[in-house]
């Protein structure tokens, strides 16, 4: 892999989908599309991204029972994703179902990304929900399970990278929360730049808005990946 930068192309209509994501794919690896356009334009826009020459990467975040994730992930498949995320909270059965539905439906070629907890979320807002664990040891269960069941890579953010190539040695890690130096952290609870994120071990970046809110995309997306390789 050369270029780690995953883009999130989440915008609300397929045709500023298409052209955000032509502007910007000299620049990154892969297209991250969301639930806004898998659930708008539907799953037919990954083929359409995956045609602009990068891998796409559907992040449908499923959490069902196994039989329905696995429904849906050999649907994913067959619309040409790269990878799909499942949340690891859905239990080992539903991660295996889902890395089955993918691999039938993409004949191999695809993996599953467990998510594991999310970036907006800190240790206050788990325990709002009567999760008492840390983030961080909850990641490093999660991480554990994903990996026993088949998944290519975890989730996690910038902050827990090293608690999964802990935990999970053999999984890609896949990093939300990037944020370059000096940009806004949104609702992201747990950031990172991109040269840190890296450095602790991560194997994608998914960057959006540093890019995607950019006033010149295709130049944030240069600008950024300049700095990673530098």
């Amino acid at each position: 892999m050369t270029n780690p930068i995953m883009v999130a192309i989440d915008t609300a209509d397929r045709e500023t989908a298409l052209e955000l994501a032509g502007a910007v794919a000299e620049s990154v690896g892969a297209f991250k599309v969301g639930l806004g356009l898998l659930h708008g334009p539907g799953p037919g826009l990954v083929g359409d991204l995956r045609d602009l020459g990068r891998p796409v990467f559907a992040d449908a975040k499923l959490h069902d029972i196994p039989t329905q994730v696995e429904r849906a992930a050999r649907a994913l498949g067959r619309a040409g994703a790269r990878w799909l995320t499942a949340h690891v909270a859905g239990g080992s059965a539903m991660l295996a179902a889902a890395v089955a539905g993918l691999a039938d439906g993409s004949d191999g070629t695809a993996g599953v990304l467990g998510v594991s907890v999310l970036t907006s979320l800190d240790a206050a807002a788990l325990a709002e929900v009567g999760i008492d664990e840390s983030p961080e040891d909850l990641v490093s269960h999660m991480a554990r399970v994903a990996e026993a069941s088949g998944a290519e890579g975890v989730v996690c953010s910038p902050r827990e990278i090293t608690i999964v190539r802990t935990a999970a040695p053999r999984v890609a890690v896949v990093t939300p929360g990037i944020r370059p130096a000096g940009s806004e952290a949104g609702d992201q609870r747990r950031t990172a730049t991109p040269q840190d994120a890296l450095a602790a071990g991560a194997s994608w970046l998914v960057i959006g808005r540093p890019i995607t809110a950019a006033a010149d995309p295709a130049t944030a997306a240069a600008e950024i990946a300049a700095q990673i390789n530098t």
